[in-house]
């Protein structure tokens, strides 16, 4: 068992630096870490996969390892240049091109992944606009097509100033750290999503059987088209609604 720390950030022992060691010195015992700091490294977009040979050891280290644990910040919303050009420059090792284009995902496929990240916005702030959501959906895209399966995130907001990590934080990495030692061969969390869709389900059904009976004032409700055409329109707005919120801003923002 490897765990291997993914450093994104422009100083080498900053705050994301500490968060990412502080999950690493808290695996279990036995298990091996390892840490890359991709500001070591020549990774630019203008040389080619085949002409640069640092991405075929980068390649080397992602394969021998089970977890990877990303920490970058968060700059205007987005992700560090440095961690956008690593996974640009390894897009032809992260998966596999069909002939159409399409990609399927790579040799790295049902590795695992945590994602740390940190920005000057305040708690609320965060909570309340998501600056850290672009950061993670950059990774979570990537992993995604690679088909590796997320573990977590971690979010350090309110850094402008900050010398120490708050102590709940550094108990949320010890927390991690535990909890991405021990090794999953696949995602086992396929009965929970079912789980969690039959309830979504029904609530919304009772939500929109709900919002139907005041609209009897207005509309022959009586009439089974009508009954199931606003049953229909009303659901769909609700479940899209939901998958938005769910889909894309379900994220740890404090």
């Amino acid at each position: 068992m490897k765990i291997l720390g993914i450093l994104a950030s422009h100083k080498e022992h900053g705050l994301n630096a500490q968060m990412l060691q502080h999950v690493l010195d808290n695996v279990d015992e036995g298990v091996e870490t390892e840490t890359i700091y991709l500001e070591n490294y020549d990774i630019t977009p203008r040389k080619y996969p085949e002409e640069n040979p640092v991405l075929d050891q980068l390649a080397d280290k992602l394969m021998e390892s089970d977890v990877w644990v990303f920490s970058a910040p968060t700059y205007w919303r987005e992700c560090p240049g440095r961690l956008k050009d690593f996974f640009d420059c390894m897009r032809p090792k992260f998966v596999y091109f069909k002939d159409n284009g399409d990609t399927i995902p790579g040799p790295f496929k049902d590795k695992h992944y945590l994602s740390i990240s940190s920005c000057y916005m305040s708690t609320t702030e965060n909570f309340l606009t998501g600056i850290t959501d672009e950061t993670f959906k950059t990774i979570d895209r990537v992993m995604s097509a690679a088909g590796v399966i997320k573990t977590g995130e971690i979010v350090l907001p309110g850094t402008f100033g900050m010398k120490e990590i708050p102590e709940k934080k550094l108990e949320l990495c010890a927390k991690y750290g535990h909890k991405i030692s021990k090794k999953e061969e696949k995602d086992d969390s396929t009965v929970k999503r079912y789980i969690q869709l039959f309830f979504m389900i029904a609530i919304m059904a009772l939500i929109t059987m709900g919002i139907q009976v005041p609209l009897k004032a207005i509309m022959p409700m009586d009439n089974f088209w009508i009954s199931y055409v606003s049953f229909v329109v009303i659901f769909f707005v609700l479940l899209s609604v939901i998958l938005h919120v769910v889909t894309f801003n379900k994220h740890r923002r404090r």
